[in-house]
């Protein structure tokens, strides 16, 4: 694990109501949802501060004063958090340009989703993205199936894998952003629908390999397989 170099802010997006997580999501924002017992903001920022990340900008909308009342009763340490708070429904996009203007960055910055649970090494992520000279560097993770598949040679089968890691990667929902980047960012709408296309198109965009846990949380199933991967951690 590598730390990362000098001050670093990070943002998370958290704005979502988390549709796919009822009930779980009926009295709180979806980053609120408990994951082996600890709400996944708190998995976040735990993470966040052994990299050493000095200030957090949740940007938020639904439901927000869950996230303001369980901060005010958090010990976080040295960690500054603040929330940006969405007036109205601006898309991710939006909601990161609101958090870029409500405490604004003064370098590279890291942006993620607030949906997801990784032990992914920010330093190196960072150190990439500093180096390669990209306006955005993406986290991707390798594809995997859903479902186990059967391995076929003309008529005959040849075997069984279980849900096997397919030849393709994902976007992870972290990113390191260079300042450069925020006046493109849309006010309204989705920074991938226009803005990731745009800069891949361009060669401006760079891609940093996830080793290590990764899990994205989107349903109640999902809840119950990230806890279980996390709990013999704690033990």
């Amino acid at each position: 694990m590598t730390g990362t170099t000098g001050p670093v802010t990070a943002i998370i997006l958290a704005g979502g109501s988390g549709e796919r997580l009822r009930p779980l999501t009926n009295d709180r924002p979806k980053i609120m949802v408990e994951v082996a017992g600890t709400p996944i903001l708190f998995h976040q920022l735990a993470w966040l501060r052994r990299h050493g990340v000095a200030k957090v900008i949740v940007a938020c909308g639904y439901r927000h004063a869950a996230i303001a009342d369980a901060l005010a009763r958090a010990d976080l340490g040295d960690t500054e958090v603040v929330l940006s708070v969405e007036p109205r429904k601006l898309g991710r996009g939006g909601a990161l340009k609101l958090a870029c203007q409500t405490a604004p960055p003064d370098g590279p910055f890291l942006a993620l989703n607030g949906d997801l649970v990784t032990d992914l090494d920010l330093g190196s992520l960072l150190d990439q993205h500093r180096h390669s000279g990209h306006l955005a560097t993406i986290a991707v993770t390798g594809l995997r199936s859903p479902h186990g598949v059967v391995l076929v040679a003309g008529e005959t089968v040849q075997g069984f894998e279980e849900k096997p890691l397919l030849p393709h990667w994902i976007n992870a929902g972290v990113y390191a952003l260079s300042p450069a980047l925020i006046p493109r960012l849309p006010p309204l709408g989705d920074h991938e629908d226009r803005l990731f296309p745009e800069l891949a198109a361009a060669g401006r965009m760079g891609a940093f390999r996830v080793g290590g846990f990764w899990r994205s949380i989107d349903t109640v199933k999902d809840v119950t397989e990230v806890g279980a991967a996390l709990l013999p951690c704690r033990s």
